[in-house]
């Protein structure tokens, strides 16, 4: 079926045949007449098919329609000026995609997108939001932040499309999908499209009272038509040069390398261009800025022609010169697979994929091949092609433990820094990492009983001893503190020397009474143990008479 025939309004009809969008694919010719109709779908269509299309086309066509004659066949109902089509999708980049296909598909019709995500700033994405948007495309995250700041009015949205919805459920998108499904009205349009779909995603559907219209064009194969898939038998230390080797026999004008591990990314791309091949990396270490202008080099004219990624970029990167994909690992799961080969063979055109599989590999590859119902065809260079000299592919650096006394905090507290007791890394209340000081081992002196008395601090006339303080508080003696009593105070001499006077002229000094009486003692020793006698004689008969 052709474009042509869909009797589309002007605008729209001249932007689409700028895009020389002609033919229509399989899963445009059948959701996108539904779509016009009011209905409800759920799309199931290989990657590459042209899904975004087939719910952009016709979504727009219906706005143009209210727009322009709000009692045509093809106008929403309900559509008020502030009303919006709000499409939600899993990552960054695909927002960033679809929201592109939006203002090239609407050129010169006057309807307004956006793409709303984090990693960046909120003023953008607040003052388009005030502009009134016809399209938000965004991930749920940020859509929820910004509805609870009251910036999204999600009882104006009339349409509501979730792109790649099971992708979105295994990145744990679920509770958010239906926060925001339970917030919008229940008479707007649900659209839902994937190259997979489970059953907890039409569950969901059904759960807000929808009643998609199923389209599966592919029911009887995962992958694409146009991609021809292979893989390699080898060792796991043996992927490096292996990879280097298929790629300078193959010399494709575009690809793209999976890896399961983030922190392969930047390894791998380091490896190719260490040895001759232009490479970047894009993963979810790189801030939103890097991964923009990462994929705005690979998607240009230029000698970055290799993409290495994991599989935050396996979905929504439409980029039609891809032409060779390679697996560094089978990714876990056998959907992920599915998408990634998908980068390739795009728009009817042939594409290659490799799979480097060693023996850490080998159950993923069974879980692909089972959902894919085709067993993957067996490959492998010869000998004349393997690179034989090449740099060395780096190792994984580890930062040695005594480091961690002079390396500086990071500012996010990520956990794998080493933290105090209180949760934080090692810092001083003013935010400060302590310096070891110079020679602490030495001036460590252990205290404990064996060490014989502790020295007393003196505190005004009074001697506190080493369980108390000056206010009488006592001390954790489980804390034990080097002292060093000669520096205990080094602004004063701990024990201060008293002026020697002579005995006949030294003032007299009146005793307390207490002291006076204990040394009259002496003088009396005779009379008091007289009295002493006396009182024990009348005590003893006392007690005769008492008890016989």
């Amino acid at each position: 079926m052709k474009y042509s025939e869909l009797n589309l309004e002007p605008r729209l009809n001249s932007a689409i045949e700028k895009l020389n969008y002609v033919e229509m694919t399989p899963i445009q010719e059948k959701a996108i007449p539904l779509i016009l109709a009011g209905n409800d779908v759920a799309g199931l269509a290989q990657t590459g098919t042209g899904k975004t299309a087939a719910f952009l086309v016709p979504l727009i066509e219906r706005i143009l329609r209210t727009q322009t004659d709000p009692d045509h066949e093809r106008a929403m109902k309900n559509w008020l000026p502030l009303s919006q089509v709000l499409i939600l999708v899993p990552t960054r980049e695909l927002a960033d995609q679809i929201h592109d296909n939006v203002l090239k598909i609407s050129a010169g019709t006057g309807i307004k997108s956006h793409p709303v995500y984090g990693g960046t700033g909120y003023d953008k994405q607040k003052e388009a939001l005030k502009s009134g948007l016809q399209f938000i495309v965004s991930t749920p995250g940020r859509l929820i932040d910004l509805y609870k700041e009251n910036h999204v009015d999600l009882k104006q949205v009339r349409v509501i499309i979730f792109d790649e919805a099971d992708r979105m459920f295994d990145m744990g998108f679920k509770d958010d999908m239906k926060y925001i499904l339970g917030r919008v009205p229940r008479d707007r349009q649900f659209l839902v499209f994937s190259a997979t779909l489970n059953f907890d995603v039409l569950n969901t559907a059904y759960e807000f009272g929808a009643e998609p219209v199923e389209i599966n064009i592919s029911r009887d194969q995962a992958k694409a038509d146009h991609v021809k898939d292979f893989l390699i038998h080898l060792g796991n230390d043996e992927k490096p040069q292996q990879l280097l080797s298929l790629l300078k026999k193959e010399n494709p004008k575009q690809a793209m390398i999976f890896t399961n591990f983030k922190h392969n990314v930047d390894r791998i791309a380091k490896f190719l261009m260490d040895n001759q091949i232009p490479a970047m990396g894009i993963s979810s270490l790189n801030s939103q800025p890097q991964r923009n202008a990462v994929i705005e080099k690979f998607k240009g004219d230029n000698d970055q022609n290799i993409l290495v990624a994991t599989d935050v970029a396996a979905r929504g990167l439409d980029i039609n010169g891809v032409d060779m994909v390679v697996n560094f690992e089978m990714p876990q799961d056998a959907e992920s697979y599915v998408h990634r080969i998908g980068r390739t063979g795009r728009a009817g055109r042939e594409g290659k994929a490799f799979s480097l599989v060693c023996e850490k590999d080998i159950d993923s590859l069974g879980r692909v091949e089972e959902y894919t119902k085709k067993k993957i065809e067996i490959t492998y260079l010869e000998d004349v092609d393997i690179v034989k000299e090449f740099k060395r592919f780096p190792s994984e650096q580890r930062a040695s433990y005594g480091d961690r006394f002079d390396r500086k905090p990071h500012s996010s507290g990520s956990g794998d820094r080493k933290r105090s007791p209180g949760g934080r890394p090692f810092e001083n209340r003013d935010g400060k990492r302590p310096s070891r000081p110079d020679g602490f081992k030495k001036d460590f002196v252990k205290s404990g009983p064996k060490d014989g008395p502790k020295p007393h601090h003196k505190v005004g006339d009074k001697k506190i001893g080493p369980a108390t303080h000056a206010k009488g508080e006592k001390i954790d003696s489980s804390v034990k503190k080097p002292i060093s009593h000669q520096k205990m105070n080094s602004s004063k001499p701990h024990h201060q020397a008293k002026p020697i006077v002579p005995k006949q002229n030294q003032p007299r000094k009146e005793q307390p009474k207490a002291a006076k009486s204990f040394r009259s003692n002496s003088s009396k020793s005779s009379s008091t143990s007289t009295s002493s006698k006396g009182l024990g004689t009348t005590v003893k008969s006392i007690f005769k008479k008492i008890f016989g």
